[in-house]
């Protein structure tokens, strides 16, 4: 990999990461549905106008915006006012790689490898000592919520997944228009008309810059770059990149939020970026590797 394609998905990967901290600033005034609505209306427009719809179906395109903006980040947003801090919000939802591994396996019939299930094991245990010790500024439906908002994440991997090799950046933009009249409804009807307004009203020009950044920065740049890598590069070179964003999101919450990061913590994010370090090794691959050092030994 270039030099300057490797600084690219290192920038993708702290967006992606210090994310967690910019949602949390928002959700401070902006109710979580309203700031997930109004997320995705910005990542629609005015980009529809610029971007080219993909060739595919539009039940797809539904799918996979109503998947991602509404189980996975009206979810995740709701998790984090108040259920969760920032650096273990961006932990626990990288679940997500075990629960796609787990519906490709019910859904297409792929065959798990033990290391997978190796890896699942050693994630699992990092969750769980996660729920051992809940504090008050994570709960058990922090938890629960963010996991759902992995599991959501994952069945969109599934669903955009059928469509082989398209536009992402396109494919992103379009498929935000269907989450958007969803999320003001349910803004409307769990939030109300009150709290709605008084969040505009309360929103000033960090609050605003915070939602422009989620579409712009974490949507259109993150997605764009991390697609147009994906087409130079083999998957498996650039998808590891992807077990940097929970160390930025940590990083992030402790350096800017004053998160704190007792052993426990930092066992359990060993643990949960560990499994997903493995997750991405073939266990295949390393027989092989393993069998040609054998021959090449005893030659």
């Amino acid at each position: 990999m270039r030099p300057l394609h490797f600084f690219l998905a290192l920038a993708v990967m702290a967006v992606w990461g210090t994310n967690f901290v910019i949602i949390h600033e928002a959700i401070a005034v902006l109710p979580p549905l309203l700031f997930a609505a109004l997320r995705f209306t910005i990542a629609f427009l005015p980009a529809a106008f610029f971007v080219k719809r993909p060739a595919v179906p539009l039940w797809n395109l539904a799918a996979f915006g109503l998947l991602i903006g509404v189980g996975q980040f009206g979810v995740l947003f709701i998790a984090m006012d108040g259920q969760i801090t920032p650096g273990l919000a961006s932990l626990v939802v990288q679940m997500q790689v075990f629960f796609t591994i787990g519906l490709s396996v019910w859904l297409t019939g792929e065959r798990v490898k033990p290391m997978q299930i190796a890896a699942l094991l050693l994630a699992a245990g990092g969750v769980l000592i996660i729920a051992l010790h809940i504090e008050g500024a994570t709960t058990i439906v922090g938890l629960l919520l963010t996991l759902f908002a992995g599991a959501s994440w994952a069945a969109g991997n599934m669903v955009s997944r059928r469509n082989g090799k398209i536009d992402m950046l396109g494919y992103i933009v379009w498929s935000s228009l269907f989450p958007i009249p969803v999320l003001f409804a349910l803004a409307f009807l769990f939030e109300g008309p009150g709290a709605i307004m008084a969040g505009l009203q309360s929103a000033h020009a960090g609050t605003w810059a915070a939602v422009i950044w989620q579409a712009v920065g974490n949507t259109l740049f993150g997605y764009g770059i991390w697609s147009w890598l994906l087409a130079r590069h083999p998957a498996a070179t650039v998808a590891p990149f992807a077990l940097l964003v929970p160390i930025f999101g940590l990083g992030a919450s402790a350096l800017l939020l004053g998160e704190a990061l007792p052993l426990w913590k930092i066992i359990a994010s060993a643990m949960v970026i560990g499994g997903l370090a493995v997750g991405f090794v073939d266990s295949q691959r390393l027989a092989r590797i393993f069998a040609r050092s054998g021959q090449g030994g005893a030659a």
